[in-house]
């Protein structure tokens, strides 16, 4: 008999034991690198709000900033909408959710986002936070900003006014 062509057992299985400890190295990275865009994709959502707010605020200056995420965005019908004081369209359906009215939250990219404005007419002040969906996971920070523009995050408990501002 001739020298038979291919691998033996012993070299299948070796080659597949490095295949699984490449992959038990790359999964906690992808898993951060995950969790890191989730994060900066929050920073951009917070910096658009504020700008949608900033545009409502000055095309409607009797009502000053909107009172939740639905108004900013086009409401229950995105298709077909006619652009007004409750249906602005300055953000999309995904941020200006029709979730968002009250406390209830708009879902984007593992984290909730969700305004609270002052009362009264006009409204003077909002704050906005987004906290993601499930921590550690999704993202590890939380994520704060009102009228002044300034983002800032915690990463312990949701940010308020007192913490750090992202760099």
């Amino acid at each position: 008999m001739g020298k038979q062509k291919g691998f033996s057992l012993i070299e299948l299985l070796l080659a597949v034991a490095i295949i699984l400890i490449l992959v038990a190295i790359a999964i906690p990275l992808f898993s951060r690198y995950r969790m890191q865009a989730n994060e900066a994709s929050a920073v951009a959502s917070l910096h658009s709000i504020n700008t949608a707010q900033v545009s409502y605020s000055s095309t409607y200056p009797d009502i000053g900033f909107a009172p939740d995420l639905n108004t900013l965005g086009p409401g229950s019908n995105p298709g077909n909408v006619v652009i007004s004081s409750s249906n602005a369209c300055l953000l999309d359906s995904v941020l200006g959710c029709t979730a968002g009215v009250g406390t209830a939250s708009c879902q984007k990219s593992g984290y909730g986002f969700s305004i609270s404005s002052a009362t009264g007419t006009p409204i003077t002040s909002y704050t906005v936070s987004g906290n993601p969906q499930v921590w550690n996971q999704t993202g590890t920070r939380y994520f704060y900003s009102d009228n002044s523009s300034v983002i800032r995050f915690n990463t312990t408990a949701p940010a308020t006014v007192d913490d750090q501002p992202v760099q």
